[in-house]
């Protein structure tokens, strides 16, 4: 049986004169009521590492039977709340198989943050996305320095819909976008952000055809060693919450809904909230008769 420790980013407190207090990962404090346990008891049964019961140090011969049993359940308590594990980390990417697309300044720095969480990671070609469709537990991400060629990603879009992760971003001058993560039918493909910002400017024409190409030639700024690795390490932390519960904790928007736009010359980030574009139903057909 393997033996529980505090789970990363938990610890326990020791105020002098008082109870044990447990920092949980997200920074709040709570007091333990350890009951007849005493708190030296439960620190060094939540912190003396990894290994079998019978490797693990005893309870003192002091702490009686009902003493132990109660550590247990106080120990079970805090493996119920998250607050103590058991067995090695797992990274969080671990299971999860990403195939990348695009430039390598942003597939580089990004090929090495997930295989260090975890994935599996695999280059992949455009032509290679219909064998992905329909693979759970699996993403593709296709990385651009350059703003998104008309109808590149129409295909990429319909991954989604059989449930393969779908991860994209982009640059556009000296901004580079996050579009959402999207990874079931109903979420934000690229052809709604589209739609999104047109909707969003007054100038909706001038973007359109900046879009379709109708622009001087490309004087970047390409991203830097420092402002790709940011940039990848935004699309991990997306990853991550693609394979977790969906969530950043402490997130203000969930990365299903999040649009991200990154400042190439001073790297700031913003986040826009962004939803998907319901399908428009079909015009009826005229009556017989009647003119058009």
């Amino acid at each position: 049986m393997t033996r529980s420790r505090l789970a990363p980013g938990a610890g326990i407190v020791t105020v002098p004169g008082d109870r044990p207090v447990l920092r949980t990962a997200d920074g709040h404090f709570l007091r333990i009521d350890t009951g007849r346990v005493g708190g030296a008891e439960l620190v060094d049964r939540l912190t003396a590492g990894e290994g079998t019961q019978e490797d693990s140090v005893s309870a003192p011969e002091s702490v009686s039977a009902s003493a132990s049993a109660e550590l247990d359940r106080l120990v079970a308590a805090f493996e119920e709340a998250g607050h103590a594990v058991t067995g090695p980390r797992r990274p969080p990417l671990t299971g999860r198989t990403v195939h990348l697309l695009g430039d390598p300044v942003l597939t580089g720095p990004l090929a090495r943050f997930a295989a260090a969480e975890g994935a599996e990671v695999h280059p992949a070609t455009a032509d290679s996305l219909a064998g992905l469709a329909g693979r759970r537990d699996t993403a593709v991400v296709w990385c651009l320095d350059s703003p998104v060629p008309e109808g590149l990603w129409a295909d990429a879009d319909r991954l989604p819909a059989r449930r393969t992760a779908w991860l994209r971003c982009h640059r556009e001058g000296a901004h580079a976008w996050i579009e959402p993560l999207a990874c079931a039918p109903g979420d934000v493909t690229s052809a709604h952000v589209r739609l999104r910002r047109l909707a969003a400017t007054a100038a909706h024409r001038e973007l359109a055809a900046y879009w379709t190409g109708h622009r001087t030639p490309d004087t970047g700024p390409h991203p830097t060693e420092a402002s790709a690795a940011l940039i990848a390490a935004l699309l991990t932390a997306d990853l991550i919450a693609w394979a977790g519960d969906g969530r950043h904790r402490g997130a203000a928007l969930p990365a299903r809904r999040r649009l991200r736009r990154i400042d190439l010359r001073d790297l700031t980030v913003t986040e826009h909230p962004v939803l998907p574009v319901p399908d428009v139903a079909p015009l009826p057909a005229p009556a017989p008769g009647t003119k058009a």
